[in-house]
Order: C-alpha cells, then structure tokens, then sequence
C-alpha cells in the first residue's frame, strides 16, 4: 500500500542506529568547532541565477552551511500514536502505528541516567531530522513533528558542532516550527523566495539529513503545485521529484537562485523510501508563519466564520453560475465577521481579498494567513450577480423533526413529506433547542430525493436560495421552478449538525 510518511525520525524508523552506520564504514565527523563564522555570513538572495548546464556546485557551496542537522532526544513515556495533523484515511493508520508508535528495535538508545538516589531514569531515543538558519543570530526553521515530543534539541553543523537550542514556537497546523540557538558569533543563512513564481518544470535542490547522513544534496524539478495530502486544513504542497527521505524532514528546498521556496515535509511511498514523490510547504505559508513565530511565538490566524462546500457544475448550474469554482456557504457562524457582513448561507464567495476562488480549499488558506482587524473586500455570487461585502476579519480563538396533517406538506415533485418543526419532532429526531427549517417526516424510497441521499429525519434549512420555515415555503417555491421549467432545485440539508448543499432533479 502506498503510503504518506512525515520524513523525521529515519533512525528510529527503519532501525538505522548510528552504530549500524559505523558498521558499514562510514565514519562520524568529529566534533571540531565552528570555524571563522564571520566570514561565512551571507543571504542567498543575493546571489545570481547559476546556468545548470554547469551543475549546481556553486549554488551548493554557498547554502550548505547555512543548512543543519536536528538531534531531538526524548525521554521514553507513554505516547499517543496520534501523530497526524488533521483526518488521516483509516488505511493510514497501520502506517502510523508502524513509524510513529513504540520505538524499533535497532534504535539508538543511551544507557539511562540515574538520581540522586541512583535510581535509573527512563531510557531515552534519539532521532534527526533537518533545519535551516535564517537569520545570523541563530534562528532556525524545521518541521513542527521534527521536535513534537522533545525533551531536548540540539543543532548539528556538518563539522560536527552541537549547539544546544530552545523551541521559540510552533505551528501544528502548518507544521513548521522554530529554534532558537545561542552564539556570539554571526551564522551562515539563508533567506525565503517567492514559491508562487515557481512553475511546475523548474529545478529545485533539496539538502537535508537522510537516514542520519547529513548535507545531502539532490535535485529535481517541481512536479505539481497545490497538492492536498490530507495531513491537514491549510495544505498546500509543492510535489516535487528530489530524491528526499525521512530525516530530511525540516530541511530546505532551493531555486536556482538559492532562495528558500518550500520547506521538506512528507514523502509518498510505498516502502518508506524515496520513489521520486516529495512534498514541501511553500514558502509564501512558511515565510508569514516563521514570520509571526518569530515576533509572537505563536501563530494567529484570521477568522471570517462560515462553513462552506465545494461547488459541482451541478450546483453551479442551480445557482447560474458557468464554472463551479468559488466556495459554497452552508452556514455562517452567529456574531462572526461574516454575519456582521451580510454573508449569507447560499452564497458562494469568489473572491477574498482580490484572490480568486478557484476551489473550496483556498479560501480557508487564504483567511488563515490574513492578519486579524483588516478589512477585506468578499465578493459572493447570491441570486443571479455577484455582489461585494466589507469583512473586518477577526482573531481565530481555536486553542482555539408526528404531526398532524395541518402540519405537513408533501411534495410529489421530490417525493418528500415535510413537517414543521415542534416539540414532538424536536423529540422524535433529537433536534437541537434551535433548530430551524423544516423535517423530512416520510420519504419515498423510489423518488428523486431519497435518489439524492436524502432520509427521513433531515432538515431541509433552504430551497434554492429562500430561507425555509414551513413546508409551504417548499412547495410554493417547487411550483414556481416547475412553471420555469427548471431540471433541478437546491436544497440546504442538515444532518447530524452538519449543513451540506444537495441538488435534486424536479423529475426522475
């Protein structure tokens, strides 16, 4: 099975000690101290586009210093296996128990310390991973799950000089993180590019730490831009085809220019190994959180307060919409900037800020990355036209339906009986104190609605675009669209607590 790895940890993962390394004839670099750091001090940005045709030897010898190795240490203690960001497909979550639950046999583990009373404490593991230097004072960016669990990191220079740092802050979401070391010396480093000039075909180079065996160096080009591997809300990969591994987790990967432009993440394998599909953050996401990270030492992201589904042409076509691209509101979140700006459930929102909605997962990206109190422009599609609202996004603070048959309706166009919504409906289908619309009380099995997915006991909140609060809302709104000659209707189902748009065809 294929699979989606986090690169970190190679050692612990596939069982490569240090001590399996020696066995092999190769040789660790003693530990020397950094060497004349001043005269190394340089920012890649400055450099000149190289000509490949003569390789990337002299890109590589400028960057490289600035690029590290990261030994995380961890005290052994019962841990979750848990070690995702987001929903991960169940056929993942043998993987997981694999790479990321007790530790393998063959990993480097040191004898345990003892107390005062000479009592052993826990043993501890050691794993690596990747980083890089961004700033001379000695600020470096690696991956959130490269130091999750540590208890204490340390910064490897390829000399073998270890420099103790502390975790300056950390975003799981994105899963980037950055340390913080201490010199009274400047440090080599390099600086973030734009990763939205990169096109897919251009080259890229990767330096990390495979399996332990730090400075690495590969190339490649990129092969796919906004990929979403479901490691989490705001993914956004550069897939590219360097040759990167697990420990190469953290580590850098450059244009030809030698500018940071994504950060390396996961792999895509089915063994464990590289098979030429890597993914990395870009860098227009990593920059503006080490950004914050460094000034805050959190991340706080925008909030606008809507929930929203993707778009099928079917829907567009309901909404008159030629192209299904935008993101479909199905609710909008009491007293949120949404609300307070009109934004309506139904509407579809096509722009933020002057950035097109080209699928239902840019926009959460786009608002996360938004700073909170700044007004933004939101351009929706409602009842025909597009119209432009004023948002002042906010600060996210995650941490942060029997009756009788006065009652009811029933539709033969959909083959639905619909209710309003009382004490004993609220009761029969355990509906919220709140809930509004109206219920599915009955439906038939062969009509176009249970067809679509709907069942007895879900709240239809909206038809078309109208709010409905009786089932004549309903019906008088189907003998309007039969008149019409519309094919199908749009309807704004809840279930469970969970609002999603559904198109039903007027005819089987």
């Amino acid at each position: 099975m294929h699979q989606i790895s986090s690169l970190s940890r190679s050692v612990r993962v596939i069982g490569l000690s240090v001590a399996a390394v020696v066995s092999v004839g190769i040789i660790t670099l003693p530990f020397t101290p950094l060497m004349a750091k001043s005269e190394t001090e340089h920012v890649a940005v400055d450099l000149p586009e190289i000509n490949i045709n003569n390789g990337f030897a002299d890109l590589v010898k400028v960057v490289r210093p600035a690029v590290v190795n990261i030994s995380v240490t961890e005290y052994a203690r019962p841990r979750s296996n848990d070690h995702r960001r987001g929903d991960v497909p169940p056929e993942f979550e043998e993987f997981f128990k694999r790479f990321f639950g007790e530790t393998p046999q063959g990993s480097q583990k040191e004898q345990p310390d003892r107390n005062q009373n000479n009592q052993p404490y826990q043993r501890r593991s050691t794993a690596a991973g990747s980083g890089f230097i961004i700033d001379p004072s000695g600020l470096v960016v690696t991956n959130h799950h490269v130091i999750e669990d540590a208890d204490e990191i340390e910064v490897v220079f390829d000399d073998g000089t270890r420099i103790p740092a502390v975790l300056k802050g950390a975003d799981s979401k994105t899963d980037l993180a950055l340390l913080e070391i201490s010199v009274d010396y400047p440090l080599p480093y390099v600086a973030f590019g734009d990763s939205e000039k990169a096109e897919v075909g251009d080259w890229v180079i990767a330096i990390g730490n495979p399996f332990g065996l730090g400075g690495t160096t590969t190339s490649g080009i990129i092969s796919a831009r906004g990929r979403d591997i479901r490691s989490g809300p705001l993914d956004d990969f550069i897939q590219v085809d360097a040759s990167i591994n697990r420990g190469n987790s953290g580590g850098p990967l450059f244009n030809t220019k030698g500018e940071v432009i994504g950060v390396n993440s996961a792999i895509y394998s089915p063994n464990g190994g590289s098979v030429g599909i890597g993914f990395a953050i870009p860098s227009s996401m990593a920059s503006n959180v080490i950004s914050q990270l460094t000034e805050h030492g959190t991340v706080q992201r925008g909030f606008l307060g809507v929930h929203i589904q993707s778009l099928s042409q079917e829907i567009a076509d309901s909404l008159g919409l030629e192209k299904p691209n935008g993101a479909l509101v199905t609710r909008v979140v009491e007293d949120s900037p949404a609300e307070r700006a009109g934004v309506l459930a139904g509407d579809v929102i096509l722009k933020f800020n002057g950035s097109d909605i080209a699928k239902m997962r840019d926009l959460p990206k786009l608002v996360a990355l938004t700073e909170s109190n700044t007004d933004v422009e939101v351009e929706v599609w409602r009842n025909g036209k597009a119209e432009v609202l004023k948002v002042v996004i906010s600060k996210n603070n995650e941490s942060n339906i029997a009756s009788t048959d006065e009652d009811s309706s029933t539709s033969s166009v959909l083959g639905l009986v619909l209710n309003e919504i009382d004490d004993q409906i609220r009761e029969k289908y355990q509906l919220e104190e709140n809930a509004n619309g109206v219920v599915i009380s009955d439906i038939d099995p062969k009509g176009v609605g249970a067809k679509k997915g709907l069942r007895e006991g879900d709240i239809v909140k909206r038809i078309g675009q109208i709010d409905v609060s009786s089932p004549g809302d309903v019906s008088e709104y189907l003998k309007s669209m039969e008149k019409e000659g519309k094919e199908s209707v749009l309807l704004l189902i809840e279930r469970g607590g969970q609002a999603r748009f559904v198109v039903v065809p007027m005819s089987s």
